[in-house]
């Protein structure tokens, strides 16, 4: 380590590499790194644990309506239980906001909270409040509790060469308002980790920053066909490469499966396209989200 590092010269990869080193996973099926971490207590199904925050002026504007804030601070939790083949139970919920800010945009920010958690059918178990200086930016930390069925909780690391690689639904675009109303794959994770796909998560901050981390946690190389990215409409491929805040679920299957699933995706749920495959070795994208750069 050099004297006088700075975070924006390293990068959020290694800096959470560097953050982790020295610390121990014992009792965790899957440890930091993946979607989320698991605990396997020896009967019923494996336990999910994750914790996410939002900050106003990075993952929302202050004119953003807070009920969206409120969705959206839940609902990219959920899509980390989705990734990992899971459905949500608890959420428990730390909000740090200035005390000049209005009674109203609090309580339209739990309006949000509680309309998403009851679509997914999850329950709020608590959580903490904090002020902060006027004119400070708000933060919403969410950490949830969530359940996965033994065999059919996928972690990034499952993938293997030759497997299929594919996302559901639509990429690019997210600033237009998309990343404050998705809806978290839970139907569309729970039957592709059913299905047995290999590798699995969801696309936060891009296809272009996310592939690369799943290939590596797989030991392999990708490649990608670009003309074959599903994108909203308007959305240049650049755009689904590299926008983020997709929560979009991007998984490799092997080739059988990927033909079963083709031949038997439900109606109703997002559809689900290939963009490529894994490869031995390899890849060269670039882009998308990174905190520290």
């Amino acid at each position: 380590m050099k004297r006088g590092e700075r975070l924006g010269d390293l990068g959020e990869d290694e800096v959470v590499a560097r953050l982790l080193r020295g610390f121990g996973t014992e009792g965790l099926l899957v440890g930091p790194g993946d979607d989320c971490a698991v605990v396997d207590e020896g009967r019923g199904p494996l336990r999910l644990l994750k914790t996410d925050a939002i900050i106003e002026g990075v993952h929302f504007l202050p004119t953003a309506a807070a009920s969206q804030v409120g969705w959206k601070a839940v609902a990219r939790v959920i899509s980390d239980f989705a990734a990992m083949g899971g459905r949500p139970r608890h959420v428990l919920v730390t909000l740090a906001v200035p005390r000049d800010r209005e009674w109203t945009w609090v309580a339209g920010l739990y309006r949000g909270i509680r309309r998403c958690l009851e679509k997914h059918g999850a329950v709020l178990a608590g959580g903490e409040t904090s002020g902060l200086p006027e004119g400070a930016p708000a933060m919403i930390s969410v950490a949830g509790e969530g359940v996965a069925e033994r065999g059919k909780c996928i972690t990034r690391g499952g993938g293997r060469e030759g497997d299929v690689i594919g996302v559901t639904g639509r990429l690019g675009g997210s600033i237009a308002g998309r990343h404050l109303t998705f809806s978290p794959r839970v139907a569309e994770g729970g039957h592709l980790a059913a299905a047995g796909v290999s590798a699995m998560m969801d696309l936060s901050d891009g296809l272009a920053k996310d592939l690369p981390r799943l290939a590596a946690a797989s030991g392999c190389g990708y490649e990608i066909v670009t003309e074959a990215l599903p994108r909203h409409r308007g959305v240049e491929a650049a755009g689904a490469l590299g926008d983020g805040e997709d929560y979009e679920l991007l998984f490799t299957a092997p080739p059988k499966v990927w033909h079963a699933l083709v031949r038997g995706w439900p109606e109703g749920l997002a559809p689900i396209t290939a963009i490529g495959r894994l490869t031995k070795e390899g890849g060269s994208l670039e882009g998308g989200w990174d905190h520290f750069k």
